[in-house]
């Protein structure tokens, strides 16, 4: 597999304000629809244009959160941007990561008359389970990609090596998943199965670790994976490295690093596929760069899949 870079853009709303923390991107309409783990507010890029779509209501009162004003425990840490379909019609499934109660919130984001509308639901007795299937400890669970396989949700817990911690994936029924947004079945009974766990390897002694995955039509898999050197599933810490990681099934067929844009290690936490034809995949990526001044990057992503 080879991996090239092959343009990158700022992404900033249309008044200038910078769209930070992206955390997943996936189709809606004409567009992408970019999630930030520090917002309830989500980002719908069409052409030059980048539009605010409310995810989530406010929380006691903010609509962004970090560190340097002691908020960063308030948010709602949205995680997961995946396509999948509702009645026929495309629509994006957004997750919160779990690691904190807080953070068990999802989000049904669909078209009507060509505008975003949503439906939110606490998804927690579905976490809670989801835990449990993967034999994460408290404090562990860290749900950060997700990906769809025909009538199933592949949801992706981002290990932590350094902690005792794989990466691994649980599958859902689609259809299931969706109901629960909708509160049409109750979170609790969405069922868990297909538990799988990956070995990605490391670089200079930290473990990588899956940030968002995106299904290939031969039936593969592509994950964006990350090297972060930190202790838990809450704070950030020092990117080394990051990579592409080619799956079928839980085995992994290859492992390749990132080339540095501008010089950077982009720490990419979405992905989403533009395209498949001849044996190259084009991806839209898009970087979390933990800096909540700086604008989030978006990657134009060409890999030649082998």
């Amino acid at each position: 597999m080879q991996v090239f870079v092959e343009g990158t853009a700022e992404l900033r709303f249309d008044d200038g304000t910078p769209v930070t923390a992206a955390s997943g991107v996936a189709p809606l309409g004409d567009g992408w629809l970019v999630v930030s783990d520090d917002a309830t507010i989500g980002a719908w890029r069409r052409g030059d244009s980048v539009l605010p779509v409310r995810l989530l209501p406010p929380v006691q009162g903010l609509d962004r959160f970090g560190s340097a004003d002691g908020t960063k425990h308030l948010k709602p840490d949205l995680e997961v941007a995946c396509a999948v379909g509702v009645d026929g019609a495309p629509a994006v499934l957004a997750l919160g990561s779990g690691s904190s109660p807080r953070r068990m919130q999802g989000v049904l984001v669909r078209l009507a008359a060509g505008a975003p509308v949503t439906a939110a639901a606490d998804l927690t007795p579905l976490y809670r389970r989801v835990a449990e299937a993967l034999g994460a400890a408290p404090g562990h669970l860290n749900l950060e990609g997700g990906s769809r396989h025909g009538d199933t949700v592949r949801w992706f817990q981002r290990g932590n090596l350094a902690a005792g911690v794989p990466s691994a994936s649980v599958d859902l029924p689609l259809d299931a998943l969706v109901a629960a947004l909708l509160g049409e079945v109750a979170a609790a009974a969405v069922p868990i199965g297909g538990v799988q766990r990956y070995a990605l390897g490391e670089v200079g002694g930290v473990g990588l670790a899956v940030t968002d995955a995106v299904a290939l039509p031969d039936g593969r898999t592509l994950l964006s994976a990350a090297a972060e050197d930190t202790p838990n599933a809450v704070d950030d810490g020092p990117v080394v490295a990051t990579a592409l990681a080619l799956l079928d099934g839980d085995r992994v067929l290859d492992v390749v690093p990132l080339p540095r844009a501008g010089g950077r290690v982009h720490k990419v936490e979405g992905l989403a596929l533009r395209s498949v034809a001849a044996g190259e995949a084009r991806l839209v990526a898009v970087v979390d760069g933990d800096d909540p001044a700086v604008p989030s990057t978006e990657l134009d992503l060409r890999v030649l899949l082998g």
